[in-house]
């Protein structure tokens, strides 16, 4: 037994010979020793106190149990002597656990005695206790590499004027050359190597799962617990220096080492209670994480060193969700509320860019927001080839339009669909706002979701594997974001050649919210029919369920309304929900009805749906919705600049026609035209021509061939028949081509 142990032992008997007229031959030792426990860690006295405590309370209540209502019990002058002296009594059991607690903080390892005299040696000595009990040395995914600069590092302290006020420095996963070294440049505070155990046996796919039991049917996700650092009380630290480990490999952000070194430091941070700033200097060749330390945060960068000041409140935020996305950071049945927040500093934003015909989408979007209750400013960002007359139906839905300079992304092929998809990094550059929740043009808001702007950057559901989707997510705008995400524009490869795919090489660590948050109107292939049904039952609650519907596959408004037309194409039946469909059509209803005009069809489109509904009636499909007979009156409605009647001349017809021109090979006009989509209708009283639909919309090359204008108006004046031989003759199209004409009104085939 130790001498302190033998004092408390003795302070307790006299307590309790003083308060209890014992003698101390009436006092068991032994019996005191086991109350406090002989545990070597300084938790087990503590469990084991309470539990004792917890089976004399028991045996308490027993006892007087015992007797009748009224009856004493019998007790000899010797017993009451006796009884006065045993154990099990509030005041003794109290003094045990003032006694147990003040031994247990004496010799926990948590805590630093500050009466020790301060000479070097006992900064020498304190920096081997807390360094060398164990070592993130012994780890490889630990070890840096890195050639620490010093000159770098001494460039970054000169700047610090309140170094000279520090009482502790904080070093993790330094080697003792290098500790040295920073006892040379800051030699007037103490300096601790901070202990911090490797995280064993877990890998990023356990901490960013591709899927979790959100509703927990069979288990409640949990995520695997990674060590904190271990470090005195005192001194007080006021600066932290780590250096990160950096293999420049495809997937070095994945790493669980380094975000393990991060997440510690910045759980260790925001410990921190007193008014003195901490500082946090990184020392790593590949950047930070950068919705951890913040670049806004960043105090000054020198080569591969960081000198980051962090806001400690929102620090504290951030480290008290979830290490990753193997848990929601938000519940799932949590009960609506209005989230109060700074409404001035927060908005709702999308983005349209060479893509005219989500104006409609982004319309109904903004009608789903405040149907929803949300007053946040709703921003959209727009580039030049938005016309004046959609900018103004966006204006009137609500959206404060920011025109922007397309973003080209620079793997991308010319005229590909993803050519110009990096142009959502401009919602960094919104700095008029504190947090945006991005949404994409092609959802509905069903339920108030401006609780998302407490969740910091960045915030979103699970897509696949270990990635986020980035159609609902929350930013924190900032400048240097911005140029971070230019600075490795040719460097990052995108995983599917798209934003979602780079932003998610940039911010890897994330934070999962339910999927109701972003429900995606789709059916997996392997679904069974009880998860159809449900999904359906979803798609249609009302009260709404879901927060957020997502539309895949072709659009709501650029199908008739009548029923959803993924249907009519094979490969995109997955897509297909007549109900997710009628509910966007509702929304639809519900907005002013000068904004309808922005959701009229284009013939182009008109002609696709009708080239679709023919091959779904040629295959018989068994969801038989190409037999439905068309009542939207957008079928027969005409906006484009054609319809006046004022650019085409020639004889009138009878009827809205479109001439469809499929599979055809031209020699004239070369393989851009390899699918001719070729318009016309009847418009007052001319017949106009519009432009025809090539693959690569590449129209411009085929509108050059004079011959094929000539033939086109041989079709309008003359027997369509003939026309189209004259171009097989010509080479125009092949004997192979596939080639009808229909009616609008009346689809008749010929």
């Amino acid at each position: 037994m130790t001498r302190l142990e033998k004092f408390l032992l003795y302070f307790s008997a006299e307590e309790i010979r003083i308060h209890h007229r014992c003698s101390p031959a009436e006092i068991d030792l032994t019996s005191m020793r086991g109350l406090l426990g002989a545990s070597p860690t300084p938790i087990e006295p503590r469990h084991r106190l309470s539990v004792a405590n917890e089976d004399t309370s028991k045996r308490r209540s027993f006892g007087n149990r015992s007797f009748k209502d009224g009856e004493k019990p019998y007790l000899s002058p010797n017993q009451d002597r006796n009884a006065s002296c045993k154990f099990p009594t509030l005041k003794l059991v109290l003094v045990i656990i003032i006694l147990g607690a003040l031994f247990t903080l004496l010799h926990s390892p948590a805590v630093y005695n500050t009466e020790r005299p301060s000479h070097s040696g006992s900064r020498v000595s304190l920096v081997e206790r807390w360094g060398n009990e164990k070592s993130l040395s012994d780890d490889e995914r630990y070890l840096s590499h890195l050639k620490v600069n010093w000159n770098h590092i001494s460039g970054v302290i000169r700047t610090l004027s309140d170094a000279n006020e520090y009482k502790g420095i904080g070093l993790l996963n330094f080697n003792e050359n290098e500790t040295d070294q920073w006892k040379e440049l800051l030699p007037s505070p103490e300096h601790i190597t901070l202990n911090l155990n490797p995280a064993k046996n877990i890998t990023w796919e356990d901490l960013y799962p591709e899927w979790i039991d959100e509703e927990e049917e069979y288990k409640v996700p949990i995520c695997p617990k990674l060590p904190l650092i271990e470090a005195p009380r005192k001194p007080r630290i006021d600066f932290i220096a780590v250096k990160l480990p950096c293999v420049k490999t495809r997937d070095w952000s994945r790493d669980v080492a380094r975000l393990h070194l991060q997440l510690a430091v910045a759980r260790f941070v925001a410990k921190s209670r007193g008014v003195h700033p901490v500082r946090v200097l990184l020392v790593t060749d590949c950047f930070p994480i950068p919705n951890l330390f913040m670049c806004k945060e960043l105090v000054m960068r020198r080569g591969n060193v960081w000198l980051y000041e962090p806001d400690l409140n929102l620090l504290r935020d951030k480290v008290r969700l979830p290490v990753g996305s193997c848990e929601l950071s938000v519940p799932l049945m949590a009960k609506d509320y209005r989230y109060s927040g700074n409404p001035k500093r927060e908005a709702y934003a999308t983005i349209l860019h060479s893509a005219h015909v989500y104006v409609c989408g982004a319309i109904a979007a903004a009608q789903s927001i405040r149907m929803s209750g949300s007053t946040r400013d709703l921003v959209i960002l727009v580039d030049n080839t938005i016309s004046d007359y959609h900018r103004e139906g966006l204006q009137a839905a609500g959206w404060k339009v920011h025109t922007i300079e397309r973003i080209r992304n620079p793997k991308a092929e010319r005229d590909a669909y993803n050519e110009w998809n990096y142009s959502k990094f401009r919602l960094w550059q919104l700095t008029d706002y504190d947090k945006i929740i991005f949404i994409d043009a092609d959802l509905l808001i069903l339920r108030n979701i401006d609780f998302l702007f407490e969740m910091p950057e960045i915030t979103a559901t699970g897509n696949n594997a270990t990635l986020f989707n980035s159609g609902v997510m929350v930013v924190e705008p900032s400048n240097c974001t911005f140029k971070l995400l230019m600075d490795h524009i040719d460097e990052i490869e995108s995983y599917n050649g798209g934003d979602q795919g780079y932003l998610n090489e940039i911010f890897t660590w994330w934070h999962r919210i339910p999927k109701h948050m972003n429900f995606l109107k789709h059916f997996w292939e392997g679904d069974e029919e009880e998860k159809k049904v449900m999904k359906t039952r979803l798609f249609g609650a009302d009260p709404p369920v879901l927060y957020v519907l997502h539309y895949l596959g072709l659009k709501p408004w650029l199908c008739f309304r009548d029923y959803d037309c993924n249907w009519n194409v094979a490969k995109i039946q997955e897509f297909a929900s007549d109900v997710a469909h009628e509910r966007w059509w509702k929304v639809h209803d519900a907005m002013p009805e000068n904004l309808h005009k922005y959701c009229l069809l284009r013939s182009k489109q008109k002609a696709a749906l009708e080239w679709d509904r023919r091959e779904a009636e040629k295959g018989n499909y068994s969801d038989g919705h190409w037999k439905i007979k068309i009542k939207d009156s957008r079928l027969e409605s005409c906006f484009e600049d054609e319809c006046s009647g004022s650019t085409a001349t020639g004889d009138c017809f009878d009827g809205g026609v479109v001439i469809v021109i499929g599979e055809s090979v031209s020699k004239s006009v070369g393989d851009s035209c390899s699918f001719i989509v070729l318009l016309a209708w009847k418009c007052g009283d001319c017949a106009n021509v519009v432009t025809s639909l090539t693959p690569n919309h590449r129209f411009d090359a085929c509108r050059k061939q004079d011959s094929i204008w000539r033939f086109i108006y041989n079709v309008l004046k003359t027997n369509w028949i003939a026309a189209t031989e004259q171009w097989r003759e010509r080479n125009i199209i092949t004997n192979n081509s596939r080639v009808f004409i229909s009616s609008l009104t009346d689809y008749a085939v010929a």
